[in-house]
């Protein structure tokens, strides 16, 4: 039988390899003969990307685009998602160019596209890959609803520095968590068929290292070894290759002095052939014109580095349509080099199904039919609650009775729409989210509450024009006064018996260009929150934030404190299911929260040092601070639930092993609580001896288990050598023999552990 099944399986992967490579000899087949019509002027216009009149990322504007793509000069639009619009432009490519080749439509559609989940971030924090796949699916059957070709998406850079706003968008500091999560990402967009008009083509970015800004300021440098490269920060763009995607963006920044957009070392020896990358490749906006700044030279010499490094295609910045045929006449670059860019763009097009029907995506009708369903909804409620963490529980305050207790809910995020959606939610109305008072009412209907919003997000007139980019008013100050704003939270918290304190920061304090130096609660709400807890009664704050925040106070002098992020649409139905414990939190941190930006950075997966502090003794030359600990508030993979999970002693399969050789490892976890909930075991390995300076520790694997009330079970990991693999200094991946250290816990900084011998050199 097991014969059958292995013949079986063999010959199915022979037929799909067989149809693969016919469909590979007609793509071929059908842009050879395209090219061979084309001039050289509409093979560069192939490689412009035009932005659709709104500007998400720049100020630059595409001009004259009508024309353009008459001449054949535009291989694709962003920036619109309406079908009637996007029906129209395409007709003018089809209808009015030479030889009537389709665009292609694109969009940072990057934590759903009409129906909004969490930020990215909090995505990562429920360690679910169905969830976080599930949340992918939905957002292509909405972007392809109204005309998508193609998202800007997921953004996969690991971020060590919550200074840097765009940690918002990415899935935190551990490079094998990221991996888990673009491949699941890469999944949810593309599915199994780039072809079929509910796909979505996948662009990873920022391709490469962008999340290192020196200071967690946005565009800023990158400096690091080649080593650190490979180790912390590639894996999650190599995982998202592995998974398919279709395209990737190139970052802002220098890698090894070199801007990205002009690293062939990058964008060619590693993407391609090392990864062996088929898609193409696009910048980020005006990337290109930006390498002028960089101090590489002029318009025309950085489009045609750029070329000659790998880049498929410009966005917004022109500089190939205007620059690379007088390049070609001056013999600064080949003929070759157009082709094989133009050819890249092409054969997307082909996967996108669109030479076979350029409408595919443009249907009027499936917009009413597929867009924010109460399905999505559904999900986007569930989703939403198992993104937040649970930060501390005193004395088992949460969760909240439905009746018999006053609560005030006190702050300005209690009764905010605007804010529940979070940063990049170009095609989200805020409009229609459910505020906290609103998912307090639908939850807990007979509930006596108080309402007061206690003072405004921020009151620094500074901060608020910088907020509200493009004269937005996103945040605004309330013509109530602060004194007397403060007067009402204070009235209305005297007569309740809990206060529910809804803090944190707005949607526009996160995200692209809002990097930070001050990560605190801003003072305004700050000041609200230490009158609150001089009332005497116990607060419980509701965090909405993009980042890990300062937060000793905080902890010190709430009760409890729940990390809700940007919870997206369902923000108000999800938060109350949490706080009245129809849902048991579950959520762990992927990014670690300081204590104080001094700390900075600060993440779980550091090296040891020669003279390294135990946290207590003499202090003196050794590692530490003198006016803090090295200590994180929230370590890496933390959070609570309303159940407490015990973990009993790691029991390997051998304490020696040898050669290619699997080892199990396994720990009892029980529910020794009164609620049912959800568990993220991690596991983390050692290598204490190697060529190099290894980490402290390193996530290897991590399972979500349930548990009922008293219930335990047995969690089993399988470990095998390639989780020992790392690059050393010669850039070589493989293991090393010796003694690792095996840790499974519920946390980075709470691991049970074992030591196994790992023999390489005999064979087991």
């Amino acid at each position: 039988m097991k014969r059958t099944h292995t013949i079986l399986l063999c010959l199915c992967t022979f037929l799909l390899l067989q149809t693969a490579t016919a469909q590979d000899a007609k793509m071929k087949s059908y842009i050879d003969g395209l090219m061979k019509k084309m001039t050289v002027e509409e093979k560069i216009g192939q490689l412009n990307l035009v932005v659709a009149g709104y500007v998400p990322t720049g100020t630059t504007v595409s001009t004259d685009t009508e024309t353009k793509i008459k001449k054949g000069q535009v291989g694709g639009m962003f920036g619109a998602h309406d079908p009637v619009r996007m029906k129209a432009i395409q007709d003018i490519a089809l209808k009015g160019s030479r030889l009537k080749i389709p665009l292609f439509f694109g969009l940072d559609v990057i934590h759903g596209h009409r129906t909004i989940f969490p930020i990215p971030l909090g995505l990562s924090a429920t360690w679910d890959m169905n969830l976080i796949e599930k949340s992918a699916r939905i957002a292509a059957q909405e972007a392809t609803a109204e005309g998508l070709n193609l998202t800007f998406s997921p953004m996969v850079d690991i971020a060590r520095d919550p200074r840097w706003g765009r940690i918002s968008e990415g899935s935190g500091e551990d490079p094998y968590l990221g991996s888990q999560i673009a491949k699941a990402m890469v999944k949810g967009y593309q599915g199994d068929d780039l072809s079929k008009n509910n796909t979505l083509m996948a662009c990873v970015k920022h391709y490469a290292l962008y999340g290192a800004a020196e200071a967690g300021r946005d565009y800023n440098t990158v400096d690091m070894s080649r080593s650190a490269m490979f180790n912390y920060y590639m894996p999650p763009y190599q995982a998202a290759v592995d998974a398919g995607a279709g395209s990737v963006m190139t970052s802002f920044n220098v890698v090894d002095e070199i801007p990205a957009s002009a690293n062939r070392w990058l964008m060619t020896d590693v993407l391609r052939n090392q990864w062996g990358f088929k898609g193409f490749v696009l910048t980020d906006y005006t990337a290109i014109n930006e390498m002028s700044m960089h101090g590489l030279g002029d318009l025309q010499t950085v489009s045609a580095l750029a070329l000659k490094a790998g880049v498929d295609m410009d966005m917004v910045g022109e500089g190939f349509l205007t620059t690379l045929k007088k390049s070609l006449d001056q013999g600064k670059i080949k003929m070759a080099d157009i082709d094989l860019a133009c050819r890249r763009i092409l054969e997307a097009k082909w996967k996108m199904g669109l030479f076979d029907d350029p409408y595919r995506r443009l249907d009027e009708r499936r917009p009413a039919k597929e867009i924010m369903t109460p399905e999505n909804r559904k999900a986007a409620r569930e989703i939403a609650a198992h993104s937040f963490v649970l930060l501390k529980n005193e004395n088992q305050i949460l969760p909240l009775a439905k009746t018999g207790k006053t609560v005030a809910f006190v702050g300005p995020f209690a009764d905010n729409k605007r804010d529940m959606l979070g940063t990049w939610v170009i095609g989200g109305e805020w409009e229609k989210s459910v505020s906290v008072m609103e998912g307090v009412k639908n939850v807990a209907p007979q509930l006596a509450t108080l309402f007061a919003k206690g003072s405004n997000i921020t009151e620094d007139t500074a901060f608020i024009r910088r907020l509200n980019f493009f004269n937005q008013p996103r945040v605004t100050i309330d013509p109530i006064s602060p004194e007397t704003l403060l007067r009402n939270a204070l009235e209305a918290s005297t007569k309740a018996d809990i206060i529910v304190a809804v803090l944190g920061e707005s949607e526009s304090m996160s995200g692209e260009s809002s990097s930070r130096t001050d990560i605190g609660i801003p003072d305004s709400q700050r000041r609200l929150l230490e009158e609150l807890v001089k009332t005497g009664k116990p607060v419980v704050l509701v965090l909405f934030t993009g980042r890990p925040l300062t937060l000793e106070w905080e902890d010190k002098h709430c009760a409890a404190i729940l990390n809700v992020w940007a919870p997206g649409h369902e923000a108000g139905n999800a938060i109350a299911d949490v706080l009245f414990g129809d849902v048991n939190p579950s959520g762990k941190l992927t990014a670690t929260f300081p204590r104080n930006v001094g700390q900075i950075p600060l993440y779980y997966n550091h090296k040891p040092t020669g003279r390294p502090y135990s946290g207590s003794g003499e202090t003196k030359f050794l590692t530490n601070y003198l006016d803090s600990s090295n200590d994180p508030l929230y370590p890496f993979g933390y959070g609570m639930g309303y159940s407490p999970f015990v973990y009993e002693q790691m029991m390997p399969l051998s304490a020696s092993m040898a050669g290619n050789a699997k080892l199990g490892v396994s720990v009892k976890v029980s529910n020794v609580g009164k609620y049912a909930g959800e568990e993220v075991v991690q596991l983390y390995i050692s290598d204490p001896v190697a060529s190099i300076s290894r980490p402290v520790k390193e996530l290897k694997a991590f399972q979500k288990v349930m548990l009922q009330p008293g219930e335990s079970k047995v969690v089993q990991f399988t470990i095998s050598t390639n989780d020992l693999k790392f690059y050393n200094s010669d850039l070589k991946y493989d293991w090393e023999g010796g003694e690792f250290k095996f840790g499974i816990g519920s946390n980075s900084k709470d691991v049970k552990e074992l030591t196994v011998v790992w023999d390489k050199t005999v064979k087991p």
